[in-house]
C-alpha cells in the first residue's frame, strides 16, 4: 500500500513538472504603449495573469502612441501596444516591426462642461463639433503630444478644413490624457478622449461626454513586435509571448470583462 501510494505521489510530481510551462530564458520584456492602456487600469487588470503564466516579467513604460514607437524605433522596446494605424502602418513599413495583430477597439469623444458653450451637443457629427469649437473660440486643451488621440484630433481638425494651431483658446500642453482631462476641467474647456480613460476619470471632474458616436471617432488598438533583425537584443521571444496571449481567447476575455463602474472599456474584433 505504501509503495502504491509512493507511486502515486511520483507520478503525480513527474506530470506537475511536465505541464509546468518552461522558464523563459530572458524573463525581462520591455512595453512601450500609450498612456490609456495604462492610465485606464487596464494593464494591470491583465498583465498579472500573463506574467503569472508565462514567467516574463513587463516593464511597462506608457508614453503616448508616438513616442512608444519611437521607442521601438530605437530598440528600447521589445514590443509596442498602441492605437494610431498610419503610424503602426509607417512603422511596419520602415521595417522596425513585424506580426502587427489587431488586439481591441473603443472610441473617442469629446468633453467638455456642462453648460457647453460652444454647443456641442447640437452638433451633427465629430467634424461639426470640432467646428463648433472653431467658430465658437471655447478653449480647447490638446495633448500635442504625437499619441493616438492627438493623431485623431489633428485629423478631425484636418477633416473640418481648420487650423486652431497658434490661436489663443488652442492649448497644446504636451502631456497625457488624463492631464489633458483635469485641464480641460480646470479652465472650462474641451478635450478629445478616448472613452476607457475617461471612464477612469470622469468622477473626478465636472466634464460631460458631448460629441460621441461618429464613425471617425473609432479608435482602435494594435500590438507589434519589434524587429529583431534590426535589434538582436530584443526579447523577441517575450514580444510574441505576450502578442499571442493578448490575442488569445484567455487574454481577450480578460480585455473584454475589464470593465469601470460597471461600464465596458475595451472591445474585441471577433
Amino acid at each position: 500500500m505504501k509503495r502504491a501510494i509512493a507511486t502515486i505521489l511520483s507520478l503525480l510530481v513527474l506530470t506537475a513538472a511536465f505541464s509546468q510551462t518552461p522558464a523563459p530564458k530572458n524573463p525581462a520584456l520591455r512595453l512601450a504603449t500609450t498612456t490609456s492602456t495604462e492610465q485606464s487600469g487596464l494593464l494591470a487588470a491583465i498583465l498579472p495573469a500573463f506574467e503569472k503564466e508565462s514567467g516574463y516579467k513587463v516593464s511597462v513604460v506608457a508614453v503616448g502612441t508616438g513616442a512608444s514607437l519611437k521607442l521601438g524605433e530605437k530598440g528600447d522596446a521589445d514590443v509596442v501596444l498602441v492605437h494610431a494605424r498610419a503610424l503602426e502602418d509607417t512603422f511596419m513599413a520602415a521595417g522596425f516591426g513585424i506580426d502587427r495583430r489587431d488586439v481591441m477597439y473603443n472610441d473617442f469623444i469629446v468633453v467638455g462642461p456642462a453648460t457647453d458653450p460652444a454647443g456641442l451637443a447640437y452638433s451633427t457629427s465629430a467634424v461639426d463639433a470640432f467646428a463648433h469649437l472653431f467658430r465658437t473660440g471655447a478653449v480647447f486643451v490638446s495633448r500635442g503630444d504625437a499619441s493616438g488621440t492627438d493623431v485623431k484630433e489633428k485629423d478631425l481638425w484636418k477633416a473640418a478644413g481648420l487650423a486652431p494651431k497658434g490661436l489663443a483658446w488652442y492649448r497644446e500642453i504636451g502631456q497625457g490624457m488624463s492631464q489633458a482631462i483635469m485641464m480641460a476641467d480646470q479652465v472650462g474647456g474641451y478635450t478629445l478622449a478616448d472613452r476607457a480613460t475617461w471612464l477612469a476619470m470622469k468622477d473626478k471632474t465636472k466634464l460631460k461626454v458631448l460629441s460621441a458616436g461618429d464613425k471617425l471617432l473609432f479608435n482602435p488598438y494594435g500590438i507589434i513586435t519589434v524587429n529583431p533583425a534590426k535589434w538582436p537584443k530584443s526579447n523577441v521571444d517575450g514580444a510574441k509571448a505576450l502578442t499571442d496571449w493578448m490575442t488569445s481567447p484567455k487574454g481577450q476575455a480578460l480585455i473584454t470583462a475589464y470593465k469601470i463602474g460597471g461600464e465596458q472599456c475595451f472591445y474585441l474584433f471577433n
